[in-house]
């Protein structure tokens, strides 16, 4: 089974703040590194820079500037990165009328059905609802 992964699990990898989700992030990318069962969609890694550089409440961000950028070039090497096409957009648009998603969940959903892929690993939907073909689980609950 191929599964798409969401940005909250790719910066959960690297939040001490969760130290379950961390685990948890952890342990499901290192599967998927070494069963090649994960996809990335490209929006995914932009996502994770912005959010692992800005600045937490506390004042530090999770990753200084550098480490984020290394962190985004594994992401490029150790997994399968998916880039818009013209198809994947207008399924995203068709998503957010159809499944009232907002745009980059349907983007994200649109990834996956347009590449066949079985599931989205993401908080960010309801757990196990079916969307098209597409099946979202939350491994955090």
């Amino acid at each position: 089974m191929t599964a798409l992964i969401d940005t909250n699990v790719l910066v959960y990898r690297y939040d001490p703040r969760f130290p379950d989700k961390q685990r948890i992030a952890t342990d499901l990318l290192r599967r998927g590194i070494g069963d090649d069962s994960i996809r990335v969609p490209h929006q995914a890694i932009v996502e994770f820079v912005a959010v692992v550089t800005r600045p937490l409440i506390a004042g530090s961000p999770l990753l200084a500037p550098e480490e984020a950028r290394r962190e985004a070039e594994e992401f490029l090497s150790q997994f399968s990165v998916l880039y818009p096409t013209e198809g994947v957009l207008r399924l995203a648009l068709r998503g957010t009328a159809a499944y009232n998603l907002s745009w980059f969940d349907a983007h994200l959903w649109a990834y996956a059905e347009h590449h066949s892929l079985d599931e989205i690993v993401s908080e960010d939907f309801q757990h196990e609802r079916l969307y098209g073909s597409v099946r979202t689980i939350n491994p955090f609950l």
